[in-house]
């Protein structure tokens, strides 16, 4: 228990004291994301990761509180994840390359002598799946790292309840780290996971989902495991099932994930963050609650028609392709830069014609005055170019 303390305590303030000095260090080599017109840094996840990486091995190294093989397993799987979204945030990786590393890594960590080969197989889609739902989350200011705090202690709570001590550990100070990160990374933010936190905590959270369920019967271990991870997972259906009502590309990105349809209900950022997050801390508490027996599997069911009224109700209304929206206001203003070039190209015609000088075959002949001079200078004053 002291332990705990103290290492929740230590990833807390060494992800928060990483966040504050790599955003110094993002901003000085441009490594930012544009936020609403603004540069925020991109290298949060690399705090997340390190702070949690460097005091669970410290934990194990000094054999206060080992890991285990299953745990130790997963946070190098994770970490492998987390170079490859650093790669991902720094340079472009396309997105089969990240699915399919996501994959290998998942391959590495379901345990397959329990679950068996057919659910095994299922487990691996399922971790690949939620890890990139996770990653989708960071479209608001904080709301990948709250959720992501909300779900770690409620795993950690669940492999506390099936005595796998080493992995409660790690679960505890992901959480903690996460904690640390939001000092940064709550709206207004100074700084962003990125690919490679969202990677990282999308990864451990998933595997521990299915690592503390795979030795439940298999109605409460599924029940559990989807409540707890149930608002990453209905946001991830929302945007797939409204971009491909919309006839739009599934991995175009755009303004249909959860956060931007409650701010379009006239929320705030932070009121969007706090009824997500409330959202996602009923969900993990029905999860835990299964876990521990305290409720029935079919308390997942009351979590599922909840993400399904809120798959419904949002993914009726169409939402505008923004690409789509932009191309249309470009046309129109080229049509409209073109309309008044034209009207003005006009009145520039009709003002050089208003200014051009008469010719002289237009010019009307000055009327004859007599001149005293007699008949040879009259002659010449008929003629009005004769002096010419």
């Amino acid at each position: 228990m002291l332990y705990g303390i103290a290492a929740a305590t230590a990833a807390l303030l060494l992800t928060a004291a990483l966040a504050a000095l790599l955003r110094t260090i993002a901003l000085r080599l441009g490594v930012v994301d544009r936020r609403r017109a603004r540069p925020v840094a991109l290298l949060g996840g690399v705090a997340v990761m390190a702070g949690t990486a460097l005091v669970a091995a410290v934990g194990d190294w000094t054999d206060v509180a080992p890991l285990g093989p299953e745990a130790v397993r997963l946070l190098v799987a994770a970490l492998g994840l987390a170079a490859l979204g650093l790669a991902a945030d720094l340079w472009t990786v396309p997105l089969a390359v990240r699915v399919c590393a996501v994959t290998a890594a998942a391959a590495l960590t379901v345990p397959y002598d329990v679950l068996g080969l057919p659910a095994g197989l299922l487990a691996v889609a399922w971790i690949v799946f939620v890890t990139h739902a996770f990653g989708s989350l960071d479209h608001v200011d904080g709301l990948m790292g709250t959720v992501g705090v909300v779900t770690a202690f409620a795993l950690a709570g669940c492999a506390a309840a099936e005595v796998m001590d080493g992995l409660a550990a790690l679960l505890s100070v992901l959480a903690a780290a996460l904690t640390g990160f939001l000092m940064h990374g709550w709206h207004p933010a100074r700084i962003v996971p990125g690919r490679c936190g969202s990677l990282f905590a999308g990864f451990v959270l998933a595997s521990a989902a299915v690592l503390v369920h795979a030795e439940r019967e298999a109605g409460p271990g599924i029940a559990a495991g989807f409540a707890l991870t149930a608002l990453a997972t209905a946001d991830a259906v929302l945007v797939l099932v409204s971009r491909r009502r919309a006839g739009r590309p599934l991995l175009r990105p755009g303004p249909d994930h959860l956060g931007h349809r409650l701010r379009r209900l006239g929320l705030t950022p932070q009121g969007c963050l706090v009824v997500l997050g409330a959202a996602a801390f009923t969900a993990a508490l029905v999860g835990l609650l299964i876990d521990l027996g305290w409720a029935g599997a079919d308390a997942a069911w009351w979590v599922a028609g909840a993400a399904a009224a809120v798959v419904a109700g949002f993914g009726l209304r169409p939402v505008r392709d923004p690409r789509g929206a932009r191309e249309r206001r470009a046309a129109r203003a080229a049509r409209e830069r073109c309309g008044s070039r034209g009207a003005r190209e006009t009145r520039m015609a009709r003002q050089t014609r208003r200014m051009r000088p008469a010719r002289p075959d237009r010019v009307p002949p000055r009327p004859s005055v007599p001149s005293p001079g007699g008949p040879a200078s009259a002659g010449r004053d008929e003629n009005p170019y004769a002096r010419v």
